[in-house]
């Protein structure tokens, strides 16, 4: 006896895609970038291992951006520098060898150079977009972030011909999980909650507040984690890459 597929769901009118980590490959896996700029500043950070300085570093960091104020999303570069200072402290604290505060500027300024370098285009997502697009779905790009450094992606990967609107945070004066950031993109694309998915990484700002909205809410997990012990949001679906939002 053969089972039957459930029914896929109708596509939307309307679809608002976040960018980081949903489209291209920015900010997640920290601890491979914390671990692969220590390990270059090896010889500096001496005695103390690479690897320590990585985990205290990124602990700090974790920490700093859950209790952070959403202005912070702003001033990425010297957020940087605050969670690597602070990263110091908790060694020097622990009993460790005192780090210059200099030498956590250079390590939090190479940080996000090296995020830049690495960053690039899920594979298959261009496409993905424009077969979604072709198929006559209203696309919006929604996107936290400082107006220039989010600008400068969207341009350097080819993105703006590609949405109906493009929305930056730094660039409007608000952003995710603010419910007028969802409904001002769903204003500019003239579609209703009902008419409308959410797709991105954040289980917050993706999948949260847009099905308080009435949004049908897709959480991608690119990386195939699956949902984080102990959360009690439940995505309306789960997809590892925007390719799967495409009819066959």
């Amino acid at each position: 006896m053969t089972t039957m597929k459930p029914a896929m769901r109708p596509l939307p009118r309307a679809m608002l895609i976040d960018m980081d980590d949903t489209i291209l490959s920015a900010y997640a896996r920290p601890e491979i970038a914390w671990n692969t700029i220590t390990a270059e500043f090896a010889e500096e950070l001496a005695p103390l291992p690479p690897q320590l300085v990585a985990s205290t570093v990124l602990a700090f960091a974790k920490n700093f951006w859950a209790n952070a104020d959403a202005s912070w999303r702003m001033k990425l570069a010297e957020a940087r520098h605050l969670t690597v200072k602070g990263g110091f402290t908790a060694l020097a604290a622990a009993g460790h060898r005192a780090l210059p505060d200099d030498l956590a500027i250079r390590l939090a300024d190479r940080f996000t150079a090296y995020r830049e370098e690495e960053m690039f285009v899920f594979p298959g997502a261009h496409d993905a977009i424009d077969r979604l697009k072709a198929l006559g779905i209203k696309l919006a790009l929604v996107t936290n972030g400082a107006a220039d450094t989010q600008r400068a992606k969207v341009e350097r990967f080819e993105l703006a011909h590609r949405f109906h609107h493009i929305q930056i945070e730094g660039e409007h004066g608000f952003g995710k999980p603010e419910e007028r950031a969802y409904l001002h993109a769903m204003e500019a694309l003239g579609v209703t909650a009902k008419d409308t998915w959410m797709i991105g990484d954040n289980l917050e700002w993706e999948v949260v507040t847009p099905q308080r909205l009435g949004i049908y809410a897709i959480w991608i997990d690119v990386h195939g984690d699956g949902l984080p012990e102990g959360t009690i949001v439940k995505p309306d679906r789960i997809i590892r890459s925007l390719t799967e939002l495409v009819p066959d």
